[in-house]
């Protein structure tokens, strides 16, 4: 390196001799060669020894030119083979359709609803007089028979007014006696002002006076009679309250309900209180659904019915509907029809005001021509729908797809009948269409698919 402070251009290579004192030199780049290629040096003439020297080579240019080129290669290489791959993958992938089978099966076309089981006959028992209650004979799960008393309301009262009109009656009839006796009485003045007239001992005004006195006597006899009348009615309605106080079972059957207790006042002025309600036959019992207007037109009297309770899940009762009532429920503007479904309950499982989940079914087909309704929900995309009719696509074995218009008869949830239409079994029809997700789960290799736990 040569002396000095600042920095000298580099002008070439620099040969140092073995001999400390003989300063460096330095030698043209034309005269560096190769270590194998350096020719031997000549000896001085003076016979001294020379100095050794010591050549540095520079590497050869014609490798680094080689790796420049095998780089470049490599580089070439890879953007020719991903324009390759991006041209055969990269494109729209093909699309895949899901497709079922059309093929003949069982089809069961049914409606549900909710309703509440009842009673066949249930029969309120109330009270036509007002009063405390003064003693019950019958409690929840009585069972019962007709004209059997099963409450009594304090008759002290009652029986002081039976009382009471039996002393008007009395009354009444002594009034009446009483004008009786007066009529006759006047009946023979006027007999007498009528022979004495004739003889001139009485005048004409004294017979008149006497007719008038006769006729208000017989209209007096008149009023108290209807005064007897009168009370005799009075007493009897007093009698009649006086048995309306003991409350007696209309029909036989089983006390459902009881609403009193003793010593509660009941007051039938302006509505008739309930006391008891009666089942009269538990082993025969109705549910009364709720069906809405849309299903309504399917249900028929006859159908058959099945339905389950919350006390008994894994049981279904069987049943018939007897009943399709007319008259509408309107709930929030929800229309909706009363269902009547007959029920054997000779176990007596059912309990009355127990919720039914009711399955109705209209019709039954064992062996129709059916097609699964996803077949008939699927829209082509980019192809117009005409909502009125029915229409499936059909995929053929050359990969293509065709738009097919049928006729549907009953569904159930599955399954839609084909009434009429191209369609015969075995044919493939369209459902639905891969994602691109779910084909590149079905290609990734064995172990590598997502557990159940992964979206």
């Amino acid at each position: 390196v040569p002396h000095g402070t600042g920095r000298t251009p580099w002008k070439g290579p620099y040969v140092m001799s073995d001999d400390a004192n003989e300063p460096v030199r330095q030698v043209p780049v034309n005269e560096v060669l190769p270590q194998e290629a350096a020719p031997p040096v000549a000896p001085p003439h003076d016979g001294r020894r020379p100095p050794a020297v010591t050549v540095i080579p520079l590497p050869p240019a014609r490798r680094s030119t080689r790796l420049k080129w095998l780089f470049l290669g490599i580089v070439a290489v890879l953007l020719i083979g991903g324009g390759a791959w991006y041209w055969i993958n990269g494109g729209p992938p093909p699309v895949q359709y899901k497709t079922a089978a059309v093929d003949r099966g069982p089809i069961t076309s049914i409606v549900t609803a909710t309703g509440t089981v009842n009673p066949v006959v249930s029969v309120t028992v109330g009270s036509q007089v007002s009063g405390k209650i003064a003693a019950l004979f019958a409690d929840f799960n009585s069972v019962v028979t007709k004209g059997q008393a099963l409450a009594q309301i304090d008759q002290q009262p009652f029986k002081a007014r039976q009382s009471q009109a039996r002393a008007a009656l009395k009354s009444a009839r002594g009034n009446l006696a009483k004008a009786k006796n007066l009529a006759a009485q006047r009946k023979r003045e006027q007999d007498r002002m009528t022979t004495l007239r004739k003889q001139a001992f009485v005048s004409q005004a004294d017979l008149d006076v006497a007719e008038t006195n006769f006729r208000d006597a017989q209209a007096q006899v008149e009023v108290s009679q209807a005064q007897v009348d009168q009370a005799e009615a009075t007493l009897a309605s007093a009698e009649l309250d006086l048995g309306y106080t003991t409350i007696y079972s209309p029909v036989n059957g089983i006390v459902v309900s009881r609403n009193v207790d003793v010593g509660q006042t009941v007051a039938a002025s302006f509505q008739t209180p309930t006391l008891f309600v009666i089942a009269q036959d538990l082993t025969q019992m109705q549910v009364h659904s709720n069906v809405s207007e849309a299903d309504v037109g399917g249900v028929a009297e006859g159908k058959a019915a099945r339905f389950r309770v919350d006390a008994y899940p894994k049981y279904f009762f069987e049943g018939t509907v007897t009943q399709v009532r007319n008259a509408p429920i309107s709930i929030q503007n929800v229309v909706t029809y009363d269902v009547v479904i007959t029920v054997d309950n000779k176990d007596l499982k059912l309990k009355p005001g127990m919720t039914a989940n009711v399955t109705i079914i209209t019709a039954k087909k064992e062996s129709p021509l059916r097609v699964p309704n996803g077949a008939l929900r699927f829209r082509m995309p980019n192809v117009p729908v005409d909502k009125k009719i029915a229409q499936v696509w059909v995929l053929a074995q050359d990969g293509t797809v065709r738009q097919q218009v049928v006729t549907t008869g009953i569904a159930d949830s599955l399954f839609t009948e084909i009434d009429e239409g191209a369609l015969k079994e075995g044919d493939a029809v369209v459902i639905g269409i891969d994602a691109s997700e779910e084909q590149a789960q079905k290609k990734l290799p064995p172990g590598f698919e997502p557990g159940r736990g992964m979206r």
